[in-house]
């Protein structure tokens, strides 16, 4: 079992940068592949990005390709997303996940094993 706890959420203004934290608790991450969705009100959690389990194969979306930096330190059992030229359309709560496999760029939740409640990200005008 992985316990996922998600932290560094908050209000910027478009333009703006903030850092995401996830800290896992109760297993190792070396082996898994970790992750971000995102929801927006009322809709679907959507996929982010994904890092594999030695942290240099990643994959992104394509709305924040460019934008984000997934990265994780096995050693801390952490991983973090570095988001950069915010936009209003990054408002979304935002979630840590964890999946067994290799496989990056998967977009289905149904396939990740593990999430944290999230963390709120908003981004103003």
């Amino acid at each position: 079992q992985v316990q996922l706890v998600e932290s560094g959420g908050g209000t910027v203004q478009a333009g703006g940068s903030l850092k995401l934290s996830c800290s896992a608790s109760g297993s190792s991450i070396s082996t898994y592949v970790m992750g971000w969705f995102r929801q927006a009100l009322g809709k679907e959690r959507e996929y982010v990005a994904t890092v594999g389990w030695n942290g240099l194969t990643k994959h992104y979306s394509g709305s924040v390709k460019g934008r984000f930096t997934i990265s994780r330190d096995n050693a801390e059992n952490t991983i973090y997303l570095q988001m950069n030229s915010l936009k209003l359309e990054d408002t979304a709560v935002y979630y840590c996940t964890a999946r067994t496999g290799i496989v990056l760029g998967e977009s289905s939740p149904d396939l990740y094993a593990y999430w944290g409640l999230g963390t709120q990200v908003t981004v103003s005008s």
